[in-house]
């Protein structure tokens, strides 16, 4: 494992300025080119699952949270109020609410149900500043989120379904979970305080992971203040555990918002919410990322994924024109140019690029490409055009093989 935080200022990923502020971290080029993968990721996964994408504000009204219990249960982890209009707003620590609101915007009907709405949206966080760390602890967060309404019968095939989204990216970033946990509540008054409640939603979660045959360690306190969870925990070199992805089945909040549906039998039901999050925050998955690939990402994240090399500037002209057709071709490709020093410096400096093309005399008259893999691997020569075939389709193929 290595350090995220020192690894991406290294490599010109991410860093953070005073004057922003602690824990408000910027994305340089090339951390965003691995952001905007990872989000195109999900959103078409979440797609292909049968999702509906939204978009909400990361402002809401002070009474917003009140309904929710957000602000009774959660208020010291939020930013204070803003008086505006002579309303108070606040900076949103969840998108919840949000949905909650586009889900009762009409009415609805079983026929509907499930209803999965999901969002990487912005919110926001009041972290002290003592546990702020890099990408991992962060006050603005991109969350990838989602809601699904559904009856109660359709709960556990609901959160087998995330199970497996989950599971999907996970083998696709080249990560592994260190563990599943199911968080219950704990004493005090954090929690929402319906015995019944509680004791439903945890023996739907039970049964979920029983029937996936995944091994969990049940653990108190650690729930939602609305409801149980299954958190899945990653580790880093250190061994410290932090929660990635989760499942939680709420019944708080369609109560507290008043959600219904009309039923086949033409009466007002009340959906169960269940949220999720397949990556979780997308600041904590790209410092995992990090630590765990030591910036060597999968082809389909790397920043840079095909790095040109001209032996002189005479194959300058045939790099930059196979630069413009990788970059026509949907792929992130640069030209190490011979300014930049001696082709082996210029070999050691891309050593973490997937695929390096090197183009000599004998190769700029062939239109064909000498080819480096970033395990060391040395295919043979091949036609400019195989080697964007190829890469494209491990590029598409969203896994961690290098070479097809």
């Amino acid at each position: 494992m290595h350090d995220h935080r020192r690894l991406g200022r290294e490599l010109d990923l991410f860093d953070t300025d005073p004057l922003m502020g602690a824990g408000l971290p910027y994305w340089l080029p090339d951390g965003a080119a691995v952001r905007h993968a990872l989000e195109s990721y999900v959103r078409e996964s979440e797609r292909r699952a049968g999702y509906r994408h939204v978009h909400s504000p990361v402002l809401g009204k002070r009474e917003l949270y009140e309904i929710s219990g957000h602000w009774e249960h959660y208020s010291e982890d939020m930013f204070p109020p803003m008086d505006l209009g002579g309303e108070q707003v606040v900076l949103r620590p969840s998108l919840c609410p949000h949905h909650a609101l586009i889900y009762r915007s009409r009415a609805r009907s079983y026929r509907e149900l499930p209803l999965r709405l999901a969002e990487l949206g912005g919110m926001y966080r009041a972290e002290l500043s003592g546990v702020l760390g890099g990408l991992t602890r962060v006050r603005s967060i991109q969350l990838n989120d989602a809601h699904i309404f559904c009856s109660l019968e359709q709960v556990a095939e609901e959160a087998r379904g995330a199970l497996a989204l989950i599971r999907r990216a996970y083998e696709a970033m080249g990560i592994e979970a260190a563990r599943y946990r199911l968080s219950l509540p704990g004493a005090g008054g954090k929690y929402v305080t319906d015995p019944a409640m509680w004791q439903r939603a945890g023996a739907l979660l039970v049964e979920v992971l029983e029937a996936e045959g995944i091994p969990y360690e049940a653990q108190e306190g650690e729930a939602a203040f609305y409801g149980p969870k299954i958190d899945v925990q990653i580790a880093d070199g250190a061994g410290r555990e932090a929660t990635l992805s989760t499942v939680q089945v709420d019944f708080h909040q369609p109560a507290r918002f008043d959600l219904n549906y009309i039923g086949a039998d033409g009466a007002k039901h009340r959906p169960v919410m269940v949220h999720r999050a397949v990556i979780g925050s997308v600041e904590r998955a790209v410092a995992h990322l990090i630590e765990v690939h030591g910036g060597a990402f999968p082809a389909w994240l790397a920043p840079v994924q095909v790095a040109v090399l001209p032996v002189s500037d005479a194959e300058l002209p045939q790099a930059e024109a196979l630069v413009r057709r990788c970059v026509e071709a949907g792929l992130r490709a640069e030209v190490a140019a011979p300014v930049q020093g001696t082709l082996g410096a210029r070999i050691r400096a891309a050593r973490l690029v997937p695929y390096q093309a090197v183009i000599g005399p004998a190769e700029a008259a062939g239109d064909q490409v000498s080819v480096r893999l970033r395990d060391g691997r040395r295919p043979a020569a091949l036609p400019a055009a195989e080697l964007i075939a190829r890469v494209g389709a491990v590029v598409d193929a969203q896994g961690a093989e290098l070479w097809p």
